[in-house]
């Protein structure tokens, strides 16, 4: 089992533990669909889809606000279904697998008694990231993304009853997220403002 794993797991345990004996602390467990693409990687659209899990905790500051902790593993990237297509501008393209360990900071805005506001910074830790052409994984002497994302968030949360709210997240990366971006700006597509991981989410979040 990685090290990313047993923290992403013990994680989980804290959450669960914490939120059943404290009236200030509340948390649980969510699931959910992220889709993404890579803005920079001269693909465009969101067409790569993705897992979601992971959980949550948070801390009320007062009626109407709160302080929320996350810690999911999700899946981004971008996808090109055209890349066998040989009348297609995105021929032979090649797109991008990634995988993290993500955690948001988010401070929540409560609007009423079934909808929230959220927005905050979050920092993820890349597990696996890969191009991927029309034969499959292609190999790279040096790691061609760099190992932490750092990015922003906004979305809004739907209490469906006290245990279940459903969510919705926009996210973008703030710094290039490849090690081309910083060394060869012309390496398998990238262009001179580098790549960013951009995201929709939609999750399922059960409150403890």
């Amino acid at each position: 089992m990685s090290k990313n794993l047993k923290i992403f797991l013990l994680f989980i345990l804290i959450v669960i533990y914490t939120s059943s004996n404290s009236q200030d602390f509340k948390g649980g467990v969510l699931l959910g669909l992220s889709t993404s693409q890579v803005s920079g990687d001269n693909l465009a659209g969101f067409n790569k889809a993705g897992l979601i899990f992971g959980g949550f905790t948070n801390r009320i500051l007062s009626n109407r606000n709160s302080l929320q902790l996350e810690i999911v593993y999700i899946q981004k990237g971008s996808r090109n279904p055209d890349i066998i297509n040989e009348e297609s501008e995105n021929y032979n393209k090649p797109y991008i697998n990634l995988s993290y360990i993500e955690v948001p900071m988010l401070l929540k805005l409560k609007y009423n008694e079934t909808l929230e506001y959220e927005f905050g910074i979050q920092w993820a830790q890349l597990i696996n990231g890969y191009y991927i052409d029309n034969i499959g994984e292609m190999n790279s002497i040096i790691d061609p993304f760099i190992k932490n994302d750092l990015g922003i968030a906004l979305g809004l949360n739907y209490f469906i009853n006290q245990n279940i709210s459903l969510n919705s997240r926009l996210t973008n990366s703030i710094l290039p997220i490849g090690n081309e971006d910083y060394n060869n700006l012309t390496a398998y597509n990238a262009n001179k403002k580098g790549k960013y991981n951009t995201t929709i989410n939609f999750s399922i979040y059960y409150h403890i």
